[in-house]
C-alpha cells in the first residue's frame, strides 16, 4: 500500500519487542495488541504469560495501522497480510494491495462527489427557505 509514511518502521536490530514496547513505537494500546491477536492478524509467542512479539508481528501491527489509517476493515488487512506468506516475493500481496487502494481510493472519490452535490442542495434549500 503506499500508505508508508503513516507508519514507517524504525530501523533496528532487535528481534523480540515486548507489548509495552510495541505500544509506545506505535502509539497505541497494549489492549489493541491483544484484540489484533484475538483477530489472528499477528501471532506472538509466549515465555509463559508474557507475549514476545517478532520483527513480522512489528511489521503487520505497521501494515494493519497503515490499512486502517486508509479505511480498510481488519478483514481486508488480514486478507492482504495473509498473501505474504504465498513465496512469491510478495507480488501477489503488492498486486492486491495496489488493486485494493485504487478501488478504497474510487469509492472514496465516488463518495465525495455524492457529498458535493447534497451541499449544493443544501445550500440552495437554505437560501429559497430564507427567500420565503
Amino acid at each position: 500500500m503506499a500508505c508508508d509514511i503513516a507508519y514507517p518502521l524504525a530501523a533496528t536490530d532487535a528481534d523480540r519487542f515486548s507489548i509495552s514496547e510495541l505500544s509506545d513505537e506505535f502509539g497505541i494500546s497494549a489492549r489493541a495488541l491483544r484484540f489484533y491477536e484475538e483477530e489472528g492478524l499477528i501471532a506472538p509467542a509466549r515465555e509463559g504469560v508474557t507475549r514476545v512479539y517478532s520483527r513480522r508481528d512489528r511489521a503487520r501491527v505497521a501494515w494493519i495501522l497503515r490499512g486502517k489509517s486508509v479505511g480498510f476493515s481488519l478483514d481486508e488487512i488480514g486478507e492482504m497480510l495473509d498473501l505474504y506468506d504465498l513465496g512469491d516475493g510478495r507480488a501477489t500481496q503488492r498486486r492486491v494491495m495496489a488493486q485494493r487502494c485504487r478501488q478504497r481510493a474510487e469509492a472514496l472519490r465516488a463518495q465525495l462527489a455524492d457529498l458535493q452535490t447534497m451541499i449544493g442542495r443544501l445550500s440552495d434549500f437554505a437560501e429559497s427557505v430564507e427567500g420565503d
